[in-house]
This record gives structure tokens, C-alpha cells and sequence, in this order.
């Protein structure tokens, strides 16, 4: 197996800057220097995103940067012991021996457990103070392999702490005779070091207060669940996790404490005491059993919402469900058009070739013509979900999953009516809320099993479809013709209105609520869309190209006078060219978070720009998401890119001026050190 570490990744006693970014990229650079990445920016832009997510400065004056990278080409250590320590987000201050772990994107088993059993060691006082006392950077080597080559006490995934004979918990807890037991898990999103140091930290602190605890470490290098006796045995639970946890059902109704990972490196011992301090609490926070209780918790836990942001939330639900319907309906649409031409979607002749065609017998012995009336059936049939779909999940979102066939149902209904993406939302509420009131009824124990498969679906089913039918469908179906007819026939100087506006939306919050609302008010409209009216397919366009703006902006100002950015803002530049021309409208997020007040009004006035130009040259797009990448669903496609353009080169124009000449702002030019090997 390679070695980790060499005499030729370690630093002693160097100055590498003044900020986790600067030293970050030092060792980014030794590595590469060292033939074990194949690029320091891959690399350090792979880093310093994560160390953007949670810093990773630990108590102790330690920092352990780490990350997976498909720069790393075989998987490594560099350490430096700093001159100048450097803050990398440690409650005690900053750190002077930092350990960059760098794995491939796909390291295997064996290095991973190497990896987090070094990132376990550096809690040890014995071994981090062997490190500041090293003389040598082979003296480094050797303490960090004795480290890996030691037998760990247990096994990788399970840390537990030696059962005390008796044991009482400190800090008020009354003693007992019977060992308090609790049950952890740790995990975080890169699963190598701060996964296994929380685990170990849980477990020393429980130790000090004669508490036995045992945790899962949900971690890359593989995850041993906790036996089952050992859980149900248990009077708390610890999840100490920046991620979901797996198999949470397990501990079902367990008094809970629930913190970031770094907490459990951090502050230990309150955690411990938190869990014992729950156990004793018949109020206390549980983990909820996947069902009833399940609901009512996430009921509790939305009391202080207002009905606004109970609205927001469900229809944002149903839209994101309904996107991939009408992502792949749309896309299989524009396949089917390239294919076998417009006229394909007029009257019966899809259905008409498609009941008397085969492979074997192809309509006029057109090859192209057949496969794209199948591509376009597909995705008609796919388009013919989108307000099912967005009814089904916006009940979803409200009454959980015995609203998901009360929803569909009222979508379905609305579509046969002719109400569309109106009727469907209006739909999804009502069967949303009806379920939701029929779940709340007080029903004896022999009927509860019976509730959310069969009353509440029927009951609300009924109610909901049935208002429809009667009162509701027919006037939202004269409103949605009202809609389409006026889109329909806005051109010139209201379509070009129309698009500014929508410009601005994107651009107001980058993926905030306000952008959420023009994009689902497009792409709810998106199945309106036909040849012979294309204003839903016009505004789709306008909203994506707009939404492509504010990253490729801010890229493109970064290139245009690099010194009015810092370093984190510049590598952030690299990565949103992708991303803007991938849609992402987040990628502008970091250069708004900085800098608000330049930023957003640039990135306005381009979107804006954009916007206007799209609807000016009917631009159309038959896709919902992916930006220049689904080009063959995008009419008028070389308007589209110009459009795109005039608003970047605007946006940033006006970005750069605002940072000359608008109050200047202090910005960070520390350069990289150079690495010496």
C-alpha cells in the first residue's frame, strides 16, 4: 500500500498565510508538487468548498482540512506544524498543526480507514504533543505511521465505552446502581475525519462520567450498525450528524439530541449530559416512529410558521416534484419534434402512426419519423402527469402521504375540466387540507390502521374532486383560457415588459422565494405550450436564460479585474461558469453574500436585459432546466446564447464599476505561498 505521508508533505515551522484559504492552497500545492493530485485548483477549489460547509479547526489547536477531489490521484497526508497559527473555526482559538487529508473521489476501504484512524489520534494530547515537539519531518512521518499501524481497541465502525460497574452521570444527575446506556451516531458529509473524532470524543467524555456509550459511524469507510439489543437497551440517543441518518426508524421513540457533528468534537461532555438530562424528561425531544408520530412531530415543529409560509412551502413541494415529469416529458417532446417535425403533435397523426407503424413496419419507410413519434408520445404522456403530479405532492406537503391519492385525483380532475396548473394547485390545497383535518379525528384503535390507506384517501378523494366537479373547476378553467388566451396574444412591448419583469425576479434572490415563484410560475405553465401557441414555451426561456445570468456575471468579473475580488471569490468565479451555464442560479450566492449591495442590483439590471431580449426575439424552451446543455429544446437557440451574453457582459459591466468607484470595500490579495519541496 502507498504511504500516506512522506518527509516531502511535511511543513515545520512555516508561515503559510493568514487565513484557512491561503493555507489550504500551500498544501493543495505540496501535494501536487509530490505527484499525488493531478492539479492544485481542482484540488483546493475541492477543499475549501468543504471547509466552506463546517470549518474543520477542533478543539486542541488542530485543523484537519480534508476532502475527496478527482484532482487526488492516490490518497494523502500533509501536514504542517505553523509558525503563525491560523483560525479554522476552533471554539479555543486558532490552530498551529494542521493535517490535510486529501482521498480520490474513489478511495478505497483499506485508505479510509487509515484516514479517519489518524483523524481519531489527534484528540490524543500524548500524540498531538508529540507532534509539536518533533524535531524532523521524518520524526513527523514515523509518529503519524506508529499512529496508523497501532491495533485499534474496536472496530472502526463501532466506538463503545468500557461498561462501568456502577456509574452516575455528573452535573446534578441523581446515582444510580444501574449503568446509564446511551446510543450514538456520527456522520458528516465527507465521512473521513470529523465522523470518527466525534465519535471518540463522545465516547471519552461518557467514560469520565461512567456512562457506557456506543456509536455507529456512519462514515466512508463503511458503517457497522449498532446491534439492535444495545439500542433497545439504551436511555438516549446522540445523533451527531451534518446529514441525514440512516436507518432512524431504529430508534423510534428514544429521548433525542440532535447537533451538528462538530458539536460532538467540540463540546462532548454537555452532550452526554444533555442525553442523560432527556432520559430523564418525559417531555423530552424523541425520535419519531414513522408514522402517526412522525406527523405529529413535523406538525409541532411547523406551529410557529404563518399560513404564508405553510403556502410556500407546499407549493414549492408540489413544483419540485412535478419538475422531473416535465423535465424528461419536455426534453422527450423537443426529441420528438427534432425527429420527426412540428406537424407531429396536429390532430391524430402521432396516435394514427404509432397504431399502425412498428420497426418492422415504418410509416413511408421513415426511420426518424417513426422513433420521433414514439419519443413524442412518451413525453406527452410524461407532460400529461404535470398537474396530477403537482396536486399529489402539494397534499403531500400538507397532509403528508395519505394526501398523495386525494391529490392526484383533484389534479386529474382539473385536468379533465380544462383547469390546469390553476385547478391543480387549487386541487392539491384543498385535498391537502381535507386530509389533513380527517387525520386529526379521534377514531377507535381498530380503525387507525385503516385511516391513511383507505378513509383518508376515499374521504378526501371524494371531497376534494367532488368540490371540482361542482363549484370550483369550471370557473378556474375559464380563468386558466383567460391566461393562456392573453399570453397567447401578448407581442411587442408587453412581451418585452413581461420578460424584464421576469428578468428581475431571477435575479432578486438567487434561488430564494422570490426567483422560486417565476420559475414555478413558468414551468406550471410549461405544458400549455404547442406549436401553434408558444407564449408558455417564450416564458420558460425568458426565466432560464435569466436564471443563467447573475454566476456567469460574476465569472466573467472576476476575469475582468480579478484584484476588486478576493481569493475565495476568484476560485468561487472558476466554478460558476458551469454553473451558470448549467442554470444554477446559486452560484452567485457566494459574490452576493459578500457584497449585497453591488451584486444583486448588477445582476438585476442583466436578468432584466436578458429577459427583454428573449421575449424580443421569441425565444422558446421546451425544457425546464439545464441551460445551454439542452440546446437542441431551445427554438431560436443562437438568440438565446446573444441574449445571454448581452445580460453577463451588462451585469458585469456594472458590478466591476459599482467596486471601483461605489465605496470601496477591503479585499484579500494575500497571493498563494509558493511551495518548496
Amino acid at each position: 500500500m502507498t504511504q500516506l505521508i512522506t518527509a516531502d508533505l511535511v511543513e515545520l515551522d512555516q508561515n503559510l498565510g493568514n487565513s484557512p484559504e491561503d493555507v489550504i492552497r500551500h498544501l493543495a500545492g505540496r501535494v501536487a508538487a509530490n505527484g499525488r493530485a493531478s492539479e492544485v485548483e481542482g484540488l483546493f477549489t475541492d477543499a475549501f468548498a468543504r471547509e466552506q460547509k463546517t470549518a474543520t479547526g477542533v478543539p486542541g489547536g488542530i485543523a484537519i482540512p480534508h476532502c475527496r477531489s478527482a484532482a487526488v490521484t492516490e490518497p494523502t497526508l500533509a501536514m504542517a506544524r505553523l509558525s503563525q497559527p491560523v483560525d479554522f473555526g476552533a471554539k479555543d482559538g486558532p490552530a498551529d498543526l494542521i493535517f490535510f487529508i486529501a482521498a480520490p473521489a474513489g478511495a478505497d476501504q483499506e485508505h479510509l480507514k487509515l484516514l479517519s484512524k489518524l483523524a481519531r489520534s489527534l484528540i490524543k494530547k500524548d500524540f498531538t504533543g508529540a507532534l509539536r515537539a518533533a524535531a524532523s519531518r521524518e520524526e513527523i512521518v514515523e509518529l503519524v505511521d506508529n499512529a496508523l499501524a497501532d491495533k485499534p481497541a474496536a472496530a472502526p465502525e463501532t466506538v463503545a465505552a468500557p461498561a462501568a460497574a456502577t456509574g452516575a452521570a455528573a452535573g446534578g444527575s441523581a446515582a444510580s446502581s444501574r449503568t446509564r446506556r446511551i446510543v450514538a451516531v456520527t456522520a458528516c458529509p465527507t465521512g473521513i475525519a470529523h465522523t470518527y473524532m466525534a465519535a471518540d470524543s463522545l465516547v471519552a467524555a461518557a467514560k469520565e462520567v461512567g456512562v457506557d456509550l456506543q456509536v455507529e459511524t456512519q462514515g466512508s469507510s463503511g458503517a457497522k450498525p449498532l446491534d439492535p439489543a444495545v439500542i433497545a437497551a439504551a436511555d438516549a440517543v446522540i445523533f451527531a450528524v451534518d446529514v441525514d441518518v440512516r436507518g432512524k426508524e431504529r430508534f423510534a421513540g428514544k429521548p433525542v439530541i440532535n447537533a451538528p457533528v462538530k458539536r460532538g468534537i467540540d463540546e462532548p461532555a454537555k452532550m452526554v449530559q444533555e442525553a442523560l438530562d432527556a432520559a430523564d424528561n418525559p417531555h423530552a425531544h424523541r425520535v419519531p416512529h414513522f408514522g402517526a408520530e412522525e406527523q405529529a412531530e413535523r406538525e409541532a415543529a411547523e406551529q410557529g410558521e404563518h399560513i404564508g409560509q405553510k403556502l410556500k412551502k407546499a407549493l414549492l413541494t408540489g413544483v419540485s416534484y412535478m419538475i422531473p415529469f416535465v423535465a424528461g416529458g419536455g426534453l422527450l417532446i423537443a426529441l420528438g419534434f427534432l425527429l420527426a417535425g412540428f406537424d407531429i403533435a396536429l390532430g391524430t397523426k402521432a396516435n394514427d402512426i404509432l397504431a399502425n407503424n412498428s420497426l418492422v413496419n415504418l410509416p413511408d419507410g421513415n426511420l426518424a419519423l417513426y422513433l420521433g413519434t414514439v419519443f413524442f408520445k412518451i413525453g406527452a404522456l410524461s407532460m400529461g402527469f404535470l398537474v396530477p403530479a403537482l396536486a399529489g405532492y402539494i397534499a403531500y406537503a400538507i397532509a403528508d402521504r395519505p394526501g398523495i391519492a386525494p391529490g392526484f385525483v383533484a389534479g386529474a380532475v382539473s385536468g379533465f375540466m380544462g383547469a390546469g396548473f390553476l385547478g391543480g394547485i387549487v386541487g392539491g390545497l384543498l385535498a391537502g387540507y381535507i386530509a389533513h383535518l380527517i387525520g386529526t379525528w379521534s377514531v377507535p384503535r381498530w380503525l387507525r390502521g385503516l385511516m391513511p390507506v383507505v378513509i383518508i384517501p376515499l374521504l378526501a378523494s371524494i371531497i376534494a374532486s367532488g368540490a371540482m366537479f361542482l363549484f370550483l373547476g369550471g370557473p378556474i378553467a375559464a380563468i386558466t383560457v383567460g391566461l393562456n388566451t392573453w399570453l397567447s396574444g401578448m407581442s411587442g412591448a408587453s412581451a418585452i415588459v413581461l420578460g424584464i419583469i421576469l428578468g428581475l425576479m431571477m435575479c432578486f434572490d438567487l434561488g430564494g422565494p422570490v426567483n422560486k415563484v417565476a420559475y414555478a410560475f413558468a414551468v406550471a405553465g410549461l405544458g400549455a405550450g404547442s406549436a401553434t401557441n408558444q407564449a408558455p414555451w417564450q416564458i420558460m426561456a425568458t426565466v432560464m436564460a435569466a436564471g443563467m445570468v447573475p454566476p456567469l456575471a460574476m465569472a466573467l468579473a472576476t476575469v475582468l479585474d480579478k484584484k476588486l475580488f478576493s481569493l475565495a471569490e476568484r476560485e468561487n468565479g472558476k466554478a460558476a461558469w458551469l454553473l451558470g451555464a448549467s442554470f444554477i442560479s446559486e452560484g452567485a450566492i457566494p459574490f452576493a453574500a459578500a457584497d449585497p449591495l453591488r451584486v444583486i442590483p448588477a445582476s438585476m439590471v442583466g436578468g432584466a436585459v436578458t429577459g427583454a431580449l428573449t421575449m424580443a426575439f421569441g425565444v422558446t424552451s421546451q425544457a425546464p432546466h439545464g441551460g445551454i446543455f439542452v440546446f437542441f429544446a431551445i427554438g431560436n437557440v443562437m438568440m438565446f446564447i446573444v441574449s445571454i451574453l448581452a445580460g453577463t457582459v451588462v451585469a458585469a459591466l456594472i458590478v466591476v464599476a459599482l467596486k471601483r468607484w461605489a465605496a470601496r470595500k477591503a479585499v484579500d490579495t494575500v497571493e498563494s505561498v509558493p511551495v518548496t519541496v
